[in-house]
């Protein structure tokens, strides 16, 4: 899984929003705003990981059970693609 190429994160008065850029912000107007977790998970995905290495990452910096960590990173997954954010 990969973020769409024509997004950034970016920091704005300690807030974390998702903006696009060049041909991406023809499309897309606005912005999204993310917390802490979701920057956390975009920065991952804006890499290019699998959801196995997702779930790994997100076990090892919050201290948070599988079964929590599977149920926010599928929220997660399916808001960014209901708005084709990423791609498979």
């Amino acid at each position: 899984m990969k973020t769409k190429k024509g997004f950034m994160l970016r920091s704005v008065a300690n807030r974390h929003v998702v903006v696009a850029v060049g041909q991406a912000s023809v499309d897309f107007n606005g912005l999204i705003t993310l917390n802490d977790t979701g920057a956390f998970i975009w920065k991952k995905l804006s890499e290019g990981c699998t959801y196995d290495e997702l779930l790994a990452d997100m076990l090892k910096e919050y201290e948070v059970d599988e079964a929590t960590a599977r149920e926010g990173i599928d929220a997660f997954l399916e808001k960014a693609r209901g708005a084709e954010l990423i791609e498979d």
